[in-house]
């Protein structure tokens, strides 16, 4: 395996306003991914993901912002400092396809970790896993948004 970057596509029945909402305002990540988000929507924004009960908070920064067709992030910094670009980007590519959205997510930043060959599998793993059982529920929650509309 290449461990260097996890790249997902699925299509969202809600519009790229709608889907870029839900995949970077703090109160719809918290309905779909994390327990709790904290973050603005504006580059250069360091803010957190909370999952439990506070046993698991990760920063992150923004690092692009393309309403309604980008939105980027850095996390899991590898010294803990969120200035360092050390870190995993993340970037949501949102396009329009039929009456819904194409979200193309990919994850990237692995090798650059400096992590040894054991721990960068098993992160790697755990992303993969990760992201294949929150994006279907990225896509759930998105229709559940425009149905409330």
């Amino acid at each position: 395996m290449e461990f260097g970057s996890i790249e997902r596509e699925i299509y969202v029945d809600a519009s790229p306003e709608v889907a870029f909402e839900v995949v970077s305002s703090p109160e719809h990540i918290s309905e779909w991914w994390s327990d709790e988000a904290d973050l603005k929507v504006v580059p250069g924004a360091v803010g957190e993901l909370v999952w439990g009960d506070r046993a698991n908070v990760v920063p992150i920064v923004v690092v692009d912002v393309e309403p309604p067709r980008l939105f980027s992030f850095r996390w899991v910094h590898a010294d803990g400092k969120v200035e360092s670009t050390d870190s995993l980007l993340v970037t949501f590519e949102l396009t329009p396809s039929g009456a819904g959205t194409k979200v193309r997510m990919t994850e990237t930043g692995f090798r650059e970790m400096g992590w040894e060959i054991a721990k960068l599998k098993e992160q790697y793993r755990d992303h993969v896993t990760g992201w294949d059982h929150y994006l279907p529920l990225l896509g759930e929650y998105a229709v559940r948004v425009v149905a409330k509309r």
